[in-house]
């Protein structure tokens, strides 16, 4: 492969760079808008394959990437789609196991290299755990570098022989207000409003309503605060499959707590709430902790994945699955302001100490100089 820079001296040619995004997270979404916004800036062309729903959501094409639809991974014409895509770039990056499985299909035969990012932990059990161990084997071995979001996703990529594999912080650009204007607490005022939380704590947790999220122990937690006076109200946002169980706990147990659904304000949202909750089974670096800290609000969270190192000793940290220590993690807070604004401070501190943007995108780029043998990227 001929010598590339991003910032074509002497005449060369640009760097030439697949993305390769499947649904994704909003976490890794967001991700690939910044990495994309980055790399376009400092002169590497960028074109990302996702499906067209994606590109609608965080405009890929806005930050001036090109972006070439590709059906998600079940469907049997995306790896065609990505192999066309993918023909004449000198390095694809994929982003979660699925898009770089196919990205892996489409780049069979080729010397391209391939970089993949492992945002966050596959949940399977029984026979499609097997499978799942076979799909990470296959990723982590043609990945010429895995760069994993958390130190726990590093030793898992090794453990499935991943010959080069990284920490690498995917950070989430700060959220963006559709609001610029305005008073805060104004805007808090009627957000708590809006809600149904005026004179009552506000509590709220994120994420799509699946059994790895810890939803069950949050509701079984929030019996536990029905007896403060005034009473809690817990929101959360989000959809998913036990959308029906979740709602029907509610209404059967008399709990305070309201399912939101899917919710594209949850950065208005979020500056209103007393606390954030974060009770799943596993994270990385979760959207929703990132956001509480920068905006100075108080999480508890399970002592999980990546979340430790994320947050160091900004947060309240609870074992994952045990109701009385999150219930009694909340009420401690709940009657104890000082300690809020502690770890509102430690909160700011600790997101001050994250790689910004730029940081990240410069990393990937160093990734790509090692790989392509290209001239040094500034």
């Amino acid at each position: 492969m001929s010598h590339v820079s991003s910032h074509s001296p002497h005449g060369q040619s640009p760097l030439r760079t697949v993305q390769v995004l499947g649904g994704g997270s909003a976490g890794s979404s967001a991700h690939v808008r910044s990495l994309a916004s980055g790399l376009v800036a400092r002169g590497v062309r960028v074109t990302v394959c996702a499906p067209a729903e994606a590109d609608r959501a965080y405009g890929f094409t806005g930050v001036g990437a090109q972006h070439v639809p590709v059906p998600r991974s079940g469907d049997p014409a995306s790896v065609a789609a990505l192999r066309i895509a993918c023909a004449d770039a000198d390095l694809v990056h994929a982003h979660g196991l699925h898009a770089a499985l196919r990205a892996t299909l489409a780049l069979s035969g080729l010397r391209t290299p391939l970089v993949v990012t492992w945002h966050t932990r596959s949940h399977a059990e029984g026979a499609r755990a097997h499978l799942l161990r076979l799909l990470e084997r296959r990723v982590a071995r043609a990945a010429s570098v895995v760069l994993a979001t958390s130190s726990d996703l590093v030793d898992r990529a090794r453990r499935r022989g991943a010959r080069d594999a990284r920490l690498s912080a995917v950070t989430i650009p700060t959220a963006r207000k559709a609001v610029e204007y305005g008073d805060p607490d104004r805007l808090r005022h009627k957000a708590r409003a809006e809600l149904g939380a005026t004179g009552r704590p506000l509590l709220m947790a994120v994420g799509a309503l699946d059994r790895h999220r810890g939803y069950g122990t949050l509701l079984d937690a929030a019996r536990a605060w029905r007896d403060l006076d005034p009473v809690p109200l817990l929101v959360i946002a989000g959809e998913g499959p036990l959308r029906t169980v979740l709602q029907g706990r509610v209404e059967d147990e008399e709990l305070p707590v309201r399912l939101l659904g899917r919710r594209d304000d949850v950065s208005d949202l979020l500056p209103a709430a007393d606390l954030a909750l974060l009770p799943s089974g596993w994270e990385s670096r979760s959207v929703l902790a990132q956001e509480a800290l920068r905006t100075g609000v108080p999480l508890v969270a399970t002592a999980v994945g990546g979340i430790p190192e994320l947050v160091g000793d900004a947060a309240e940290l609870v074992p994952y699955a045990d109701a009385e220590a999150l219930a009694a993690a909340v009420v401690c807070l709940l009657g104890d302001p000082a300690r809020r604004e502690l770890l509102r401070e430690r909160g700011v501190r600790q997101a001050a100490s994250w790689p910004t943007e730029d940081e990240t995108v410069a990393q990937v780029l160093s990734v790509y100089d090692e790989l392509t043998q290209a001239w040094p990227f500034a």
